[in-house]
């Protein structure tokens, strides 16, 4: 194996380094690629094919629901985008400006699209006339700008992939139920998908979304203990309809102002994957959005019918598994270390003595564990075994959640827990915006995450001021 051990090496350990052995299993991995221009990434092949598969489960979800997918202009007007005031206050550090066309200066800037909420406006207030048109569901699969001070692959990449909902309502009441129905399928993919356990709930005035009356989101805690903002679903009001002037006739025959809803997930979520799941190997990718599924190794592949039998299994498997044969003259000890690495979750090894047996060898990334599976049994072997690797990972990593969890009743403490441990730190709070400044002052970062829809009283005082309080808050340090 030593291979493999050279293999292992060229990753730092997580320990050691977490932001070093991100960065190291992202280039073994082939996930991206650098580029000239900072925070612009190239998604080499093995990392685009997991969002495309992440990218599948969710259009299919959103599909189930009635939306339809639709796509907008890369470019806003300036003029456009002053429309909403708190909006563009909110994302005005972040936007990179168009001031060329050609060799001509253009009349107005334009806005390299930072998030759509102001094209899916201008389009609603010309197709929106009667509350026969609503509600309108819709949803873009896009890249997006947002010119990041700091950049990191996948978690804060100056372009990068999401898709945004984007919906149009008859009542508030529609488009609150629309708000909490996405985030609550958010949270499901995340479980269900990627085997990532996440708190959801409402975030705090202060961490919503620009020009939101209300923000939701789900948070997922990285194996290190940091939080990652996973997804998040808002909740807009007519705020955004009365700036645009869209309006439409309703039932009593009356111009009413529609109730608007976006959501949205990113190519972050592969960040997410690589730190929840993954070791000092590698990546250990969930199988229901691995890219390879089922890796098959020949071993003695020289001798006869060995490589035949890859080539047959290949086959066969392909009908219902996302395979891979590794036919090529390197050694499988390489192979078995490789394809470790790429976070596969099972691996088929099949050699002389198997197909004289009529059985291969199963390898699972997880745990390593090895069956001997039959070959008339391959099929429904594998499938148990896929499932039982997505609820292992699930439960490793709902452990580390549990494990990384802190209450704090007092100041003293909660100053003690941010300073000494990592995760998040269950809290009173009172209200008052000015407390989340002082915590994040004095700890350095920590930040609210969400007042968790199943709320404890640990206390009936906010652990900063000691006035009354009103509400539990998860906080912790954010990707």
């Amino acid at each position: 194996m030593a291979d493999q051990k050279k293999m292992v090496e060229a990753i730092t350990s997580m320990d050691v380094d977490f932001a070093k052995w991100y960065t190291d299993v992202i280039k073994k991995a082939e996930l991206i690629d650098y580029t000239s221009v900072k925070g612009c990434m190239v998604f080499r092949p093995y990392g685009y094919a997991i969002w495309e598969n992440m990218q599948k489960d969710l259009d299919a979800r959103f599909k189930k629901t009635g939306h339809e997918n639709v796509y907008m202009p890369l470019l806003i007007p300036e003029s456009l985008l002053q429309k909403e005031k708190d909006h563009v206050q909110g994302f005005a550090p972040e936007v990179a400006w168009v001031t060329y066309g050609g060799e001509e200066k253009l009349a107005e800037r334009l806005c390299i699209r930072p998030t759509s909420e102001t094209l899916f406006c201008e389009h609603y207030a010309k197709v929106i006339n009667s509350y026969r048109d609503l509600p309108k569901l819709y949803n873009q699969w896009c890249s997006v700008m947002r010119w990041e001070k700091t950049t990191r692959p996948f978690l804060r990449n100056s372009e990068f992939l999401w898709q945004e909902g984007h919906t149009m309502h008859e009542t508030a009441e529609e488009a609150k139920e629309e708000t909490l129905r996405m985030l609550g399928i958010y949270k499901a993919f995340f479980e269900e998908a990627l085997a990532i356990p996440v708190i959801d709930g409402q975030k705090t005035e202060k961490e919503k979304f620009a020009g939101a009356e209300a923000t939701y989101t789900v948070e997922a805690m990285m194996h290190n203990g940091v939080a990652l903002q996973a997804g998040t679903s808002h909740y807009f009001g007519d705020g955004f309809a009365r700036s645009f002037d869209i309006t439409f006739t309703g039932r009593d025959n009356t111009l009413q102002y529609p109730h608007q809803t976006s959501w949205g997930v990113s190519t972050r979520m592969i960040g997410g994957v690589i730190m929840v799941h993954g070791d000092d190997n590698g990546l250990v990718l969930p199988p229901r959005i691995a890219p390879i599924q089922v890796a098959i190794i020949p071993v003695a592949m020289h001798k006869e019918g060995v490589l035949e039998a890859a080539e047959g299994l290949k086959e066969r498997l392909s009908e219902k598994f996302r395979v891979k044969l590794d036919a090529t003259d390197n050694s499988p000890g390489w192979k078995f270390a490789e394809y470790e690495m790429r976070g596969v979750p099972l691996r088929l090894e099949i050699g002389p003595k198997d197909i004289a047996n009529n059985q291969c060898v199963l390898v699972r990334r997880d745990t390593r564990e090895k069956t001997f599976t039959p070959l008339d049994q391959l099929e429904e072997t594998i499938q148990n075994l896929l499932d039982q690797i997505h609820d292992n990972l699930y439960a490793r990593a709902l452990e580390n959640l549990n494990a990384r969890m802190f209450e704090a009743r007092t100041h003293e403490e909660f100053l003690d827990i941010a300073a000494n441990k990592s995760g998040f730190i269950k809290a009173m709070w009172c209200g008052d915006s000015a407390c989340e400044d002082q915590i994040k002052d004095e700890t350095g970062g920590v930040k609210s995450r969400c007042i968790p829809f199943t709320e404890e009283k640990l206390s009936d005082t906010c652990v900063c001021c000691g006035r009354p309080a009103k509400h539990m808050l998860v906080w912790g340090r954010q990707y």
